[in-house]
């Protein structure tokens, strides 16, 4: 099985004069190997724990599938050899419905090609488009509304208060329920997880909210612009090729969500007030 998201460690204390030793909550690090059809597909970086849900979402968001139902079964591999500072339970084998497949070579090289930061923004968002288009969500929801998610989110991360070392994120609905609250070391993982959970579950991602703790950058929004995930928020800010790709996908971003403001990058329709509309 795999293991717990956190563990105790001994470290030092220093406060102003006082020095001593004592255990804290650490969050767990470990890799997550993904196997599509019993063989290796990816090795990802991640908090143990809703591995399932992050291998449905990765599979999804990452062009392995195009809908929820091409995917079959999705397990831990018990039996699997234990990694350095792994266990068996570090392995996730996801099946395929018959009749679906996928590039598997070409899907590893734009792996590889992202990791090393190797492709330029428009090539990007050119790759980009081969799997996803415009948003047309008709979702209205008040700004009144977006204002108070970040707080909803922050009150969900139970790892973080522990750790203070975890990213989060979030699906709302537009009456600001969580459908799904997931942590995560990779705000990316943390993304993955929510996503899988909703296909898991078959909920309608054009009818939701995404929050992230952090800043939001190309890839929260590759991830949303496949899933057809109309609003992406954050408590902190974008970068330009994350604004480039909500414009060129019609997503409402919106950053630096505060109570008593936000900045509106792109499709500022979606959010309604009786005060002037944001441009």
């Amino acid at each position: 099985m795999p293991s717990e998201p956190v563990e105790r460690r001994r470290l030092l204390r220093v406060r102003e004069q006082e020095v001593r030793e004592e255990d804290d909550w650490v969050v767990v690090e470990e890799p997550l190997e993904i196997r599509v059809g019993g063989e290796p597909l990816a090795v990802l970086m991640r908090t143990p724990g809703d591995d399932i849900d992050l291998a449905a979402g990765f599979a999804l968001t990452e062009g392995v599938v195009h809908r929820g139902t091409d995917l079959g079964t999705i397990r831990h591999c018990d039996n699997a050899a234990a990694g350095p500072g792994g266990t068996g339970g570090n392995v996730v084998e996801i099946g395929l419905v018959p009749g679906v497949v996928f590039d598997r070579d070409g899907l590893r090289r734009h792996l590889i090609a992202s990791a090393a930061c190797g492709i330029c923004g428009r090539a990007t968002l050119d790759a980009l488009a081969d799997r996803a288009g415009p948003n047309h969500s008709p979702m209205r929801v008040p700004r009144s509304l977006v204002a108070s998610l970040p707080e909803r989110l922050a009150k969900a991360q139970g790892v973080f208060r522990r750790t203070g070392a975890l990213h989060a994120a979030a699906l709302f609905d537009t009456e600001g329920r969580a459908l799904a609250v997931r942590e995560d070391v990779g705000r990316h993982n943390a993304v993955d997880k929510v996503i899988g959970r909703a296909i898991l579950e078959g909920l309608d991602l054009a009818s939701t909210i995404l929050v992230v703790s952090g800043r939001t950058s190309f890839e929260i929004l590759q991830k949303a612009a496949v899933a057809s995930v109309p609003i992406v928020c954050a408590v902190s800010g974008p970068t330009t090729l994350a604004i480039d790709t909500a414009r060129a996908f019609n997503i409402t971003l919106v950053n630096f969500v505060r109570p008593g403001g936000m900045n509106v990058a792109s499709c500022p329709e979606r959010l309604t007030g009786d005060e002037p509309p944001l441009v």
